[in-house]
């Protein structure tokens, strides 16, 4: 085998690899890293998340699950992400009152928070199609940017939905 047929093999082997992970990267699965506090207790900063990219694909986000969404406000090309729960879903009303989120005039219970929403009541408001309303865990006040400041989101912003926390490997768990 001649020098050149080898070395072809190898570029061929290289691109193949590439573009398999690319691949993989774009539209299966990702990782990412917390940055903030918007998500304590359930996620601290610096934490490495298993990104499920697939599953809003093929299907659609629920109630509880933490997403990685794009910045609603974001600046093109200076693209930022956030970790937030889903607290709404298209058609629920939502309401913050007296310190406590409601979905449809139920209390809802929040088992992943460590406070009561320290911030400002919010709504009622009625989720539109296609959007969903999410918060972050972290409920002390201006502690996350979240639907009470950009509103709900549209579904085209959601990324994908965090599936464990991957590092540090003390803190491996699924979410």
């Amino acid at each position: 085998m001649s020098i050149f047929k080898l070395l072809v093999d190898w570029l061929k082997t290289i691109v193949t690899a590439l573009v398999i992970v690319l691949v993989l990267h774009y539209f299966v699965f990702n990782l990412s890293t917390v940055q903030g506090d918007s998500m304590k207790p359930t996620l601290e900063e610096n934490e490495w998340l298993f990104v499920n990219k697939i599953v809003y694909l093929i299907g659609s986000p629920n109630v509880g699950e933490v997403i990685i969404m794009k910045d609603p406000n974001g600046v093109p090309g200076k693209e930022k992400f956030f970790v937030k729960r889903i607290v709404g879903m298209p058609g629920d009303r939502i309401e913050i009152s007296g310190q406590k989120l409601y979905r449809n005039g139920n209390l809802v219970d929040e088992p992943y928070t460590d406070t009561l929403i320290e911030d400002m009541d919010y709504g009622p408001e009625v989720i539109s199609d296609g959007h969903y309303f999410v918060l972050g865990d972290n409920r002390h006040a201006g502690a996350s940017e979240d639907s009470r400041s950009f509103n709900a989101v549209p579904k085209k912003l959601i990324q994908g939905r965090a599936d464990f926390i991957l590092w540090p490997i003390g803190k491996i768990e699924a979410l």
